[in-house]
């Protein structure tokens, strides 16, 4: 080899050592401190970036992208003297390289030391129930002392976060207790208040109920009272038009009777003092249209007197009871008041029917005419 040849090859090897060590090239979201001669020099910045060789070296290079750190779960003992084990969940981001390399030696540590420390400050001051409702105010707490103390540190913590709080075994069972009684409880007012709902709206619909049904009887006897008084006055017009006399009237008396002594309900019957009047009546119809003529005047004065006595006698006797020693039985009484009744009926049609033979044409007269 010539020895010119071998000078150039040394040349060239150590421009391009110097060329490779004086160019730095630094990814985005990395900074890269330098030191020349053991002592900081600057940050390199992304991109490509110049340092002497031999002279400056890169001493830390550090991510200054957010970055999440998951401590391990500490000890804590809280007001009531209960030991919980609290996990915590850490964002931070680097926002001074310089002072993350220099001020610190460890800051991941430093941090979770300074976290563990204030906690425990924090759940100091409170109770388990306190502790386990009041995540919020523990985070903003933890979130300002660790952000004032990791300030120097060239270190921002944007969040600080509680992943899991573990009472006792003892502690949880006695929780589970409870919030099964305060479920038990609160099953036992909706049951209740659901029973009590039910009464209120079904005595609302008894009430309901009970009113229709007043007042669809109230109707139905309005309109019953009202087509009974219609037919009344219905009857009573066709009696006055047609001109009725006493005779009819008395006949009508006559059927009427026997339904008076029907019901079963019945415990004593009264007999009315127009009975034997109104037999008269129909009687004394039957004779005069058999015979002609009326009985004399002496003997209808007679009738008259001995019909007005048993009118009074009628009128002032008392009302025949049921178990009674001064009269016969009630339903005894009614069926014998309708026997005679009905035989005086029976008679007076005979009389008229034999009275109309003897008038018809080509027969003598009646006997006793």
């Amino acid at each position: 080899m010539d020895p010119v040849v071998i000078p150039i090859l040394v040349a060239a090897i150590v421009v391009v050592f110097l060329v490779a060590a004086t160019v730095r090239i630094v990814p985005q979201a990395r900074r890269y401190n330098i030191e020349r001669f053991g002592r900081y020099r600057r940050t390199l910045q992304p991109g490509l970036n110049f340092v002497l060789p031999v002279a400056d070296r890169v001493n830390t290079k550090l991510d200054v992208r957010e970055q999440v750190y998951s401590s391990d779960p500490k000890p804590v003992i809280t007001e009531d003297n209960l030991v919980v084990n609290i996990d915590t969940v850490l964002y931070y981001q680097i926002t001074d390289p310089r002072a993350a390399a220099y001020e610190v030696a460890d800051y991941l540590q430093a941090i979770d030391q300074l976290t563990v420390t204030t906690l425990r400050n924090v759940i100091g001051s409170m109770d388990l129930e306190g502790t386990l409702t009041s995540r919020e105010e523990i985070n903003a707490r933890l979130r300002a002392v660790l952000d004032d103390a990791t300030g120097k540190w060239g270190i921002r913590v944007n969040r600080v976060e509680i992943k899991a709080i573990d009472p006792p075994n003892t502690i949880k069972e006695a929780m589970e207790k409870q919030m099964r009684a305060e479920r038990d409880k609160r099953a036992a007012i909706l049951h209740a208040e659901g029973e009590r709902q039910a009464k209120i709206l079904t005595a609302e619909g008894t009430k309901q109920k009970d009113i229709l049904e007043a007042q669809g009887t109230q109707q139905a006897m309005i309109l019953r009272a009202d087509g009974e008084s219609k037919a009344v006055e219905l009857v009573f017009q066709a009696v006055h038009r047609n001109n009725a006399d006493a005779k009819v009237l008395a006949y009508k008396y006559l059927e009427t009777l026997p339904h008076l002594a029907q019901s079963d309900n019945n415990t004593f019957w009264v007999i009315p003092g127009e009975l034997t009047e109104a037999i008269r009546t129909v009687t004394s119809a039957f004779g005069d249209q058999a015979s002609g003529t009326g009985p004399p005047p002496g003997a209808q004065r007679e009738d008259a007197t001995e019909a007005d006595a048993s009118d009074k006698d009628h009128v002032g006797a008392p009302e025949v009871e049921a178990n009674s020693t001064l009269a016969l039985d009630a339903v005894a009484a009614a069926d014998e008041a309708a026997k005679q009744a009905a035989v005086a009926v029976s008679d007076a049609k005979a009389e008229a029917e034999a009275a109309g033979e003897t008038r018809r044409p080509g027969r003598g007269p009646a006997p006793g005419g």
